[in-house]
C-alpha cells in the first residue's frame, strides 16, 4: 500500500545522510509538535507519525534494487536509512517519544534528496543520555499454543560526539485453519472432498545495532550491523473421502524453512569543495535451506507414496556508492551518484521419492546446482530548481549497465544498458491545496530465485527455472493532490499508469512452466487516504482513518492469447479504522476494517483464486497510564473472516477442458492479543 511519510531522527538508527539544506529549500511546510499528539499518549515516534492526518508509512527498501535513490521516503534528519534491512516502523518505533522535537510535512520534490516526491515529513530529534522503548504481547489463539514471547525493545545514548542505538526484537508467529475441500469434475459432480487442517510456528528474531559519530567539523560517520532469524514449521493433514462420506485415504504435509541473514553496513560523509561528499559500503548475506515432505496412502494402505525435497540458497548483495551533492544557490541542488554491485545466488536441490512403501530413491529433476551472478553498476546527475516560491522541480537522469551470468545445461552470459530517471514538480496551489507530479523509469530488481527450478510435492505445481528472464522495465506517472481541511483532517488522492515491459510473469517453459516475461502491459490506479477528525461535530477525541486503493493491469495471457490482468495484480485494497480517545480520560477504544482482491493466478494448465470472505474486522481497548505504562487488548477476526481458494484445471492447457475444480474453505477463529509498552 501507498505512504506518503518521510522521517527523520538523529543518530538513533543507520543514516545516510545528506546536506543540511536537504530540508531548507521547500515550499510551504507544516509543523507537528509533541503536544499534537498528547492525547494518543505515544510512546514512540511511530505512535506519533500513524496520527499524522492523511498520512500512513511507506514500506521497506529491502527488496529495491541496490540503494539507488530513495524510494522508501524515510528520512532520519535529512537522512536516508543506510540499512536495507531496516524498515520505516522499525526506525521509528526505536524512537522514545520523549525525543521527538518536530515532525515538519514537507514536499519531496521540494528536498535535494533524489528519488522523493510526495508528502514527506521531517522528524527533528536528539537523543540525550540513554533512554530506550519497550514492548511485550501475548498472543492467544485457537487450536495453537500462546505467545508469551514476543518482545520489541530498543536502547539509545550519546556522548560527545558518539551515538549508538540497539534494537532486539523477537516477533513469533502462530497460524491455523482448517475446514472442508470439495473436488468436482468438469460438470460440477462431486468426485471426492477433504476435512483439512493447517498449522505453522515462526520464530522470528532479529537484533541491530548503530554507531554515528558526527563532530563539529561536519563530518558523518555511520556503522550498522543487522542480524536476522526466521524458523518456519508448517504442517497440513487432509482426509479424503469419498461422496458417500466414506473416508478413503489420508494425506500430510510438512514444511520447514530456516532463513538466517546478516547485514553490515558503513557510510562516510564529509565537505569536499563546496558540497558534500559521501561514501557508502554495504555487504549482505542470506542462507535459506527449505525441506518439503509429503507422505499419502489410502486407507487400506495402497497408493503409498512418499515425496522428499530439500533446496538450500545462499546469496549475497555487496554495494559500493559514492554521492556529491552541492547547492549552486539558495535556489537550486546538484547531485551526480555512481553505485556498483555485485549479486550472487548459489543454490543445490535434491528430489527423492519412495512407491508403495519402497525405499526412498534419488529424482533427477536436471540441474541440481545453480549458480547466478550479477556484476551492476550505475550513474545519474541529479538537479533541484524552486522555480518560484511556489513551484519546485526535480530531474534525475541516469543509466545502469549489468551483467548477468549463469551457470548449467542452459547457462549464459548476458549485457544489458538500461536508461532510467525521473522528473517531479510540485505546485503550492494555495495554504490547503498541493499538487504532486512525477513521471520515471524504472527498471525492477531480478529475483534470482526465478533461475532455479522447484519442485512443489504437495500441490504439484513445479517451477522451472528460466535463465533468459530479464528485470522489469516501465514508464510511470504519477499525479497526486494533498488537500488539508483543517480540524476537518486531511487527505490525499493520487491517480498513476504505466506502460511495462517485460513484465514478470508465469509462462510456458518447455513442457513445463515457471517465471518468465511478457512483452507489454498497462497499468493504471486510483488511491485515497486521509484522516476525517470529529472534534468540530463535538465528538472530541474520535476521528476515522481511510485508505482506498483501485488497480487495474491488463497483459496478453500467454497460453490463450486473451488479454487479463497481471498474475496476482491487487484489484482493490480499502481500510477504515475509527479511533476515540475519551476525553479527560486514559481510556481509548477503536475498531479497524480492511479488505481486499488480488487477481488469480495463472498456470499453463489451471487458474488459482485466492479470497478472505468476509473482510477482516478487529478491535481494541487501551489504557494509556498503568503505571506508567500503555496497556491493550485487542481482538481479531470479529467478522469470523475465511479463507477460500479455488483452482479449475485444464487439460491439455487452458484454451482445452474444464476437468477439475477444487474448492477449499477454511476458517480460522479468533486472535486474542494483550500487549503492555512503555520506554525509559
Amino acid at each position: 500500500m501507498k505512504v506518503s511519510v518521510l522521517l527523520g531522527f538523529a543518530a538513533s538508527v543507520p543514516l545516510l545522510s545528506y546536506a543540511d539544506s536537504a530540508v531548507e529549500n521547500r515550499t510551504e511546510s507544516v509543523t507537528y509538535t509533541p503536544a499534537d499528539f498528547a492525547q494518543f499518549a505515544p510512546r514512540t515516534a511511530l505512535d506519533m507519525v500513524i496520527q499524522i492526518p492523511g498520512f500512513t508509512i511507506s514500506g521497506s527498501e529491502d527488496g529495491a534494487r541496490g540503494f539507488g535513490q530513495a524510494s522508501e521516503n524515510v528520512l532520519i534528519n535529512g537522512q536516508r536509512i543506510s540499512s536495507k534491512s531496516t524498515t520505516a516502523q522499525q526506525a521509528l518505533a526505536r524512537i522514545p517519544a520523549v525525543n521527538v522535537a518536530t515532525i515538519e510535512i514537507v514536499d519531496g520534490a521540494s528536498l535535494d534528496v533524489p528519488g522523493l516526491s510526495g508528502q514527506v515529513a521531517n522528524i527533528t530529534a536528539s537523543s540525550a543520555g540513554i533512554s530506550g522503548t519497550w514492548s511485550f504481547h501475548q498472543r492467544y489463539r485457537e487450536n495453537l499454543p500462546p505467545v508469551y514471547d514476543w518482545i520489541e525493545a530498543s536502547i539509545s545514548g550519546q556522548s560527545g560526539d558518539l551515538s549508538w542505538t540497539v534494537g532486539l526484537e523477537s516477533i513469533p508467529g502462530r497460524g491455523a485453519n482448517s475446514g472442508r475441500e470439495n473436488i468436482t469434475d468438469g460438470s460440477g459432480q462431486l468426485i471426492e472432498f477433504r476435512e483439512e487442517s493447517l498449522t505453522s510456528v515462526i520464530t522470528n528474531p532479529s537484533l541491530s545495532a548503530n554507531l554515528t559519530w558526527k563532530p563539529k567539523n561536519g563530518h558523518i560517520a555511520n556503522l550498522n550491523i543487522d542480524a536476522k532469524l526466521f524458523e518456519l514449521n508448517e504442517r497440513e493433514t487432509s482426509n479424503r473421502f469419498a461422496p458417500d462420506d466414506l473416508e478413503i485415504g489420508r494425506t500430510q504435509f510438512q514444511f520447514s524453512e530456516d532463513f538466517q541473514s546478516t547485514e553490515f553496513g558503513a557510510d562516510y560523509e564529509f565537505g569536499l569543495g563546496s558540497g558534500r561528499l559521501k561514501l557508502i559500503g554495504l555487504q549482505r548475506n542470506e542462507h535459506f535451506p527449505q525441506l518439503s515432505e509429503f507422505r499419502g496412502a489410502d486407507n487400506d494402505g495402497s497408493n503409498h507414496r512418499e515425496l522428499i525435497f530439500a533446496d538450500t540458497t545462499d546469496k549475497n548483495e555487496s554495494i559500493l556508492r559514492t554521492e556529491y551533492s552541492w547547492n549552486t544557490s539558495a535556489k537550486t541542488d546538484w547531485q551526480v551518484s555512481a553505485e556498483g554491485a555485485y549479486n550472487r545466488l548459489e543454490n543445490e536441490a535434491a528430489l527423492f521419492e519412495s512407491l508403495g512403501g519402497a525405499p526412498l530413491t534419488p529424482v533427477d529433476i536436471g540441474d541440481s546446482t545453480v549458480k547466478v551472478e550479477e556484476v551492476r553498476g550505475e550513474a545519474f546527475i541529479t538537479h533541484g530548481r524552486q522555480v518560484t516560491p511556489k513551484f519546485r522541480v526535480q530531474l534525475s537522469v541516469g543509466a545502469e549497465i549489468s551483467e548477468i551470468k549463469s551457470d548449467g545445461a542452459n547457462g549464459q552470459t548476458r549485457q544489458f544498458t538500461r536508461p532510467k530517471g525521473s522528473a517531479s514538480a510540485s505546485w503550492q496551489v494555495n495554504d490547503k491545496l498541493t499538487v504532486n507530479s512525477k513521471i520515471e523509469r524504472l527498471v525492477g530488481q531480478l529475483d534470482f530465485g526465478d533461475f532455479v527450478s522447484s519442485v512443489d510435492v504437495n500441490q504439484g505445481d513445479d517451477q522451472t527455472g528460466n535463465v533468459d528472464i530479464v528485470p522489469q522495465q516501465s514508464w510511470r506517472g504519477e499525479v497526486e493532490a494533498e488537500r488539508k481541511f483543517g480540524r476537518w483532517g486531511a487527505g490525499t488522492a493520487t491517480v498513476f499508469g504505466e506502460s511495462l515491459e517485460d513484465i514478470a510473469d508465469q509462462v510456458p517453459i518447455g513442457t513445463g512452466e515457471g517465471p518468465g516475461n511478457l512483452d507489454s502491459g498497462t497499468r493504471f490506479g486510483v488511491e485515497l487516504e486521509g484522516t476525517l477528525k470529529f472534534d468540530p461535530l463535538g465528538w472530541k477525541g474520535a476521528q476515522l482513518q481511510y485508505e482506498a486503493n483501485y488497480h487495474k493491469s491488463a497483459v496478453d495471457d500467454p497460453v490463450t492469447g486473451e488479454s487479463r490482468r497481471i498474475n496476482g495484480d491487487l484489484i482493490h485494497y480499502y481500510r477504515l479504522e475509527f479511533r476515540h480517545d475519551i476525553a479527560d480520560s486514559n481510556w481509548a477504544w477503536g475498531l479497524t476494517y480492511e479488505d481486499f482482491a488480488d487477481a488469480p493466478r495463472f498456470r499453463r494448465d489451471s487458474r488459482l483464486f485466492f479470497e478472505n470472505k468476509p473482510g477482516f474486522m478487529w478491535g481494541f481497548i487501551e489504557h494509556k497510564d498503568i503505571l506508567g505504562m500503555t496497556g491493550t487488548v485487542f481482538l481479531a477476526n470479529l467478522t469470523d473472516q475465511d479463507n477460500q481458494f479455488t483452482r479449475a484445471v485444464y487439460a491439455p492447457d487452458r484454451t482445452g477442458t474444464l476437468v477439475r475444480v477444487e474448492d477449499r474453505t477454511r476458517n480460522f477463529g479468533n486472535i486474542l492479543t494483550l500487549r503492555l509498552k512503555g520506554n525509559f
